[in-house]
């Protein structure tokens, strides 16, 4: 539905895009993440038309936005950061609008009436837009970005600036809108990439540094195994032993408990080593039982950072005390 070919962008002798190639299959939701100069919002003005490509091609539904842009760009709906509504108009006024200029041929009444179910604003249909919260505005946004039925929708930085409520019900409403549209979403808050795409593109410095689904990315860059294991035994000598063991690279103390006689400790395994059962085994033999074990993987926030800075972050981006995650008194980790 959207493919991107060898998509190159300068400025003077800056290049904010450097050969960049991917495609969105029908009805996938893709995130499209970067930090900020990445070329992210400048990939999407190419796409969505507002800007032209120094080389390369940006198609939309094998129509290409810079040969046949009225075309293209009767397939795409577009919510830039910033919702272009006129304040001073109901909603129902601004989709009017938005409807004559699209030039749209369906059923007037019928298609805003839908538009309005879909997104949740038939309550203020009537209502001037500057008299709207900020959730309400942005519901009215991408209103406007479902008006013609555009087969494909752009959404970026949608949930910016909502309270939590607010962020639940737009990322409900753009998996929603997942079951009959194409979606990219570009955002710069990574639960939001969990919670709602199917994929995620991430560029960095204008070129693609992932294009993996969001399953399989946590394999992609998981070299190696991280596990918190809790094991009855002295501290000391259990320490030692799993710093020498054969398949453990680093092993540390997160925290002793004072109410029994376990410790928790956090290792890490070797590139694709499973440790689980070794250790196991392990203990069993030194007498010293798992009391409890998990298994720790990266973090998106940890994948984002190792891939657009090309190392994980100076300390551990998880805290851990007894128990796993959810700590009280969290114990900071250095890694090299």
């Amino acid at each position: 539905m959207i493919e991107i070919s060898n998509l190159v962008k300068k400025y003077g002798v800056n290049i904010a895009v450097n050969n960049i190639s991917f495609n969105v299959e029908k009805g996938e939701i893709v995130g499209f993440l970067g930090p900020n100069g990445a070329g992210k919002t400048t990939t999407l003005n190419i796409l969505t038309g507002y800007l032209s490509s120094t080389t390369g091609s940006a198609k939309i539904d094998g129509i290409d936005i810079l040969d046949n842009p009225t075309e293209a760009k009767k397939r795409i709906g577009f919510l830039p950061e910033q919702p272009p509504l006129y304040l001073d108009m109901t909603v129902k006024e601004y989709l009017n609008f938005a409807y004559n200029l699209k030039h749209c041929k369906l059923n007037r009444v019928k298609h805003i009436r839908e538009i309005c179910e879909v997104v949740k604003i038939p309550d203020v249909a009537n209502r001037m837009i500057k008299n709207l919260s900020k959730g309400y505005r942005q519901r009215v946004g991408i209103a406007q970005a479902l008006v013609g039925n555009p087969k494909v929708l752009i959404f970026d930085e949608p949930t910016v600036g909502l309270d939590p409520k607010q962020i639940i019900d737009i990322r409900n409403l753009i998996k929603a809108l997942g079951k009959d549209h194409t979606i990219i979403l570009s955002t710069h808050i990574l639960p939001e990439v969990q919670a709602i795409c199917d994929r995620i593109v991430i560029i960095n410095k204008g070129e693609i540094v992932a294009n993996e689904k969001t399953e399989d990315i946590y394999n992609a860059l998981m070299s190696s195994r991280r596990l918190v294991v809790k094991i009855s035994g002295p501290p000391n000598d259990v320490l030692n032993f799993m710093r020498n063991k054969e398949g453990i690279l680093y092993a540390e103390i997160l925290k002793e408990q004072r109410d029994s006689d376990s410790t928790t400790y956090l290792i890490e395994g070797q590139p694709n080593v499973d440790i689980r059962k070794p250790l196991f085994f392990s203990m069993a033999e030194k007498g010293w039982p798992i009391v409890g074990l998990e298994n720790v993987g990266m973090s998106l926030e940890d994948i984002f950072i190792k891939l657009v800075t090309g190392k994980t972050k100076g300390k551990s981006s998880r805290l851990y005390s007894t128990g796993g995650p959810s700590v009280q008194n969290p114990v900071e980790i250095e890694y090299e």
